[in-house]
């Protein structure tokens, strides 16, 4: 039983208590007393506000089940007309334009990829937060943009023929990028600096300059003989190292020895989805290591075979720019952090009636106070360079849920003493009422908006529940082509721009979920800025380097002042389901769609439960590692809850679909030591707290709130945490 305190009529947690007390306030000129006696206050005005909005959100769905209920045969005029008249659907504002002010440049200004990373995790937060920059060259040796033929197989020695693969690729980039007024590149053999212009020597001993000699920026080391070049296209940096000596370097004509791209522009530091945090003792390891983000001062040591390594926060780069004066560019990544949602509460703090207080709004208040460090100047390094603090805020619905997501950053900031919109609002566009109603949603916060983004998995989970009893939907493969899709996508785009984002706040698409598969990635995510979103979800380091690439090619900004309009017919796409049809599927096909279903959530909600952990790379069924967070659980457990409702599938073929797959997922993790075992026996898998957790989300799926995963993982995780 965890100990408590009570402060201003609040009960909180004692971890909590001296985490706030002790770490975060000290440096923020804020008096204990003062922050918790507003704090209650805080608590005792919203809270009703957040109840009466997610009251709402059950009652519309009560309502959209009884109309599909009574009208079985899909009609999109009368469905339509419905959502209007209960006020689901609410009229689009003619005009909108946010004026945001004080955004950061790598949100408003420079397109580039951008990192999700649970934050709970110190590890993984740095090298995110450090990924600002990333190698090239370890980017293409490491992973299969280059195929392994012809000798460029990855060996556990340095490979000598795939390294040449990776200069010749990597100049093969700086010709497309950074082309040269005669010749190549590739036929380099000294890079120079004189009278402030890059001077290229080629083979022939002729010397030439830029196409655009404004791509350089500057260099380190001796001009004639520069240790690194700066160069720059589209607002993002390639640094050119160079070192004769290095083992690299020697091999190379010019001596580069690497290309350093400029790469996660932006990171969002996790306080959900990809966090598994259920009590005060999770809370504040997720706080404490934003507030060491914030103060600099967070650091991990963890054993590399036999070598001790320690990371910390990378440090700013220092440039001679050709007017001779030193130019720095940040060596970290800007920092975003994602509260939780409206929906959840949290045992940390119990309010004056002795209910949990709502997780969002404790979150609004604890990320904000660590942040305020770095606008106060607490630490060596600058975060927000315009003195924002920047929270993406994930599963509103409509335009309601973003009012109060704009009071409650408002309360904080009277709480906190800052001035008005301080804080940032970045919007999730991945539940269906926001979706529909997004310009409106905008609106509501176009004083504090920077950043809107697409959420496919989540946003078809909703997707399915919204729908639940519309009829059976589609398999998940196939939902993916269907029209709303593309509406959706290409719509989040046009609203954004015709509110204005273009330049002042970041339009972003989802995640690529396979780490492994780098080559597919620099295929497919290429039409992510070619559809004019300024910034898209990559799921490593490496994958951020890579994607960078794309941003070269494609100026963004170009792209999004030659998008059209947003059409109003798009809206009825947007509003007709993925549903099945005529279309009949085989017990091939139905087996098939469960087999996978089931194992990725299996293989997903084991780590969750057992060991806490909210993301990480799960093998799929055909053994691909995807990055798995709650929102691949949610539609695949919304998925077979609605093919169950509508008796595609029996409840004895799930449970047997269940214990089948439990097997495999076991065979998957034999390798991890510190893995439970589902499948031993059949008393031993009827008893497993995770196997229970997967049968619930099923099998409680339709009733529970909106089809999220949460308040039933929650529960189990608590109950895992008691046996231990």
């Amino acid at each position: 039983m965890s100990m408590t305190t009570q402060q201003s009529g609040l009960t909180i947690d004692r971890q909590l208590f001296d985490f706030v007390n002790m770490q975060a306030l000290p440096g923020t000129d804020i008096e204990q007393e003062t922050f918790w006696s507003g704090f209650a206050k805080l608590i005792e005005t919203l809270s009703p506000i957040n109840k009466q909005l997610l009251f709402k959100r059950d009652k519309l769905q009560s309502q959209i089940d009884e109309y599909h209920k009574s009208n079985p045969v899909w009609n999109g005029d009368k469905y339509r007309t419905f959502l209007v008249d209960i006020g689901y659907l609410v009229p689009s504002p003619e005009r909108v334009s946010i004026d945001t002010d004080s955004v950061d440049p790598e949100i408003a200004s420079i397109a580039g990829p951008q990192l999700v990373v649970p934050v709970s995790n110190a590890r993984f937060a740095l090298n995110a937060a450090n990924a600002r920059w990333g190698s090239l060259y370890d980017a293409l040796y490491g992973t299969d943009v280059l195929p392994q033929e012809e000798g460029a197989e990855k060996t556990q020695e340095y490979n000598p023929v795939r390294g040449f693969k990776v200069m010749a690729y990597a100049r093969q980039f700086l010709d497309n990028t950074f082309p040269l007024r005669n010749g190549s590149h590739i036929e380099s053999t000294h890079y120079a600096v004189l009278n402030g212009q890059l001077v290229v020597t080629l083979n022939d001993s002729k010397q030439v300059s830029l196409l655009d000699p404004q791509q350089f920026v500057g260099y380190q080391g001796e001009a004639q003989n520069p240790s690194s070049l700066l160069l720059k296209r589209n607002g993002l940096h390639v640094e050119i190292q160079i070192d004769p000596h290095h083992p690299i370097g020697q091999s190379d004509k010019a001596g580069i020895s690497d290309l350093i791209l400029e790469s996660a522009l932006t990171t969002i530091m996790d306080c959900e989805d990809s966090v598994a945090a259920v009590d005060a003792q999770d809370k504040v390891g997720v706080y404490t290591n934003w507030l060491g983000l914030m103060t600099g001062t967070l650091k991990e040591e963890f054993k590399k075979e036999d070598t001790v390594i320690t990371r910390v926060l990378n440090k700013d780069k220092h440039f001679v720019m050709a007017s001779g004066k030193i130019l720095k560019l940040k060596g970290r990544s800007m920092m975003f952090v994602r509260n939780v949602g409206h929906l959840m509460t949290t045992p940390a703090i119990l309010d004056q009636n002795g209910e949990q207080v709502f997780e969002g709004i404790l979150d609004a208040v604890i990320t904000s106070l660590c942040a305020l460090h770095d606008l106060k100047g607490n630490s060596e390094y600058r975060n927000s360079i315009s003195k924002s603090i920047n929270i993406v805020k994930p599963k509103m619905h409509g335009p309601e849920e973003v009012a109060f997501t704009s009071r409650l950053f408002s309360a904080v900031e009277g709480l906190l003493y800052l001035p008005n919109n301080t804080i940032k609002m970045g919007i999730m566009d991945e539940e269906r009422r926001t979706s529909v109603n997004l310009k409106a949603c905008i609106e509501q916060a176009k004083s504090r908006v920077v950043f809107i983004n697409t959420g496919f998995l989540d946003r078809t989970g909703d997707e399915i529940h919204t729908s639940m009893l519309a009829g059976p939907m589609l398999p998940k493969s196939r939902i993916k082509s269907q029209p709303w899709i593309s509406a959706y996508e290409k719509g989040n785009v046009e609203v954004g721009l015709a509110c204005g984002f273009s330049g002042k706040a970041q339009i972003g698409k989802g995640m690529w979920p396979m780490p492994d598969l780098m080559a597919l990635m620099m295929k497919q995510k290429l039409a992510h800025p070619e559809s004019g979103a300024s910034t898209a979800w990559v799921p490593s380091p490496t994958a951020a380097t890579l994607h960078a690439m794309h941003y070269h090619t494609i100026d963004v900004f170009q792209v999004q002042a030659a998008i059209g309009q947003y059409e109003e017919a798009a809206l009825t796409d947007l509003l007709t389901p993925p549903l099945l049809g005529e279309l009949v599927l085989t017990k091939e096909d139905i087996q098939a769609e469960l087999d996978n279903n089931v194992q990725g959530i299996l293989g997903y909600v084991v780590r969750w439960i057992d060991q806490g952990i909210g993301c990480s790379k799960v093998p799929d069924i055909n053994h691909i590692g995807l990055m798995e967070d709650r929102a691949t659980l949610r539609i695949s457990s919304q998925h077979i809850a609605n093919w169950l409702v509508h008796g595609i599938c029996s409840p004895q073929q799930v449970k047997s679909t269940f214990a089948k797959m439990a097997k495999v997922v076991d065979g998957q993790n034999h390798h991890d030591a510190s893995y439970i075992c589902m499948a031993d026996n059949e008393v031993k898998l009827n008893d497993n707290l995770a196997y229970q957790a997967a049968l619930s989300l099923v099998f409680e799926g339709k009733n529970q709130p909106n089809g999220y995963t949460e308040p039933l993982l929650h529960s189990y995780r608590l109950k895992h945490k008691a046996f231990q």
